[in-house]
């Protein structure tokens, strides 16, 4: 994934107040894919054996453009959250502490590229955006 993509991403997960709407953080159709797509952008950047799906993760990311705007989300509310610092760290932390909690460890990258691998084989969410090289 490219990093722009993974910016807008990670900062599709913060909060938007807007009308009744809740914070894009808390709709799990948006929170879950774009925190699925921050790991494996993660792991795909450390682990040189893995590497990131990007047509599957530029499509996931227009799928999810199109969510939120059905959510009521405008273009506008969309471009404050991918510009949001705040939201940016909320999904770096978040994401950080699931890669240590599945036994990644920053200037290990063998570890990150274990984390990819399970992820992979399970076909987990995060697995589906990774491919082994």
């Amino acid at each position: 994934m490219n990093k722009s993509l993974f910016a807008a991403a990670v900062v599709l997960a913060g909060p938007v107040l807007a009308d009744d709407k809740p914070p894009m953080s808390d709709v799990p159709q948006i929170e879950n894919v774009l925190y699925a797509a921050a790991v494996a952008y993660e792991i795909s950047e450390i682990c040189d054996s893995i590497s990131a799906r990007r047509m599957k993760a530029i499509g996931d990311a227009w799928r999810l453009r199109s969510v939120a705007n059905d959510l009521g989300y405008t273009d506008g509310e969309i471009k404050a959250y991918v510009e949001s610092d705040a939201q940016k760290a909320r999904m770096r932390a978040k994401g950080e502490a699931y890669l240590k909690s599945k036994g990644a460890i920053y200037g290990q990258p063998e570890t990150f590229c274990a984390v990819g691998r399970a992820e992979i084989a399970k076909n987990s969410a995060i697995g589906a955006l990774l491919r082994a090289k």
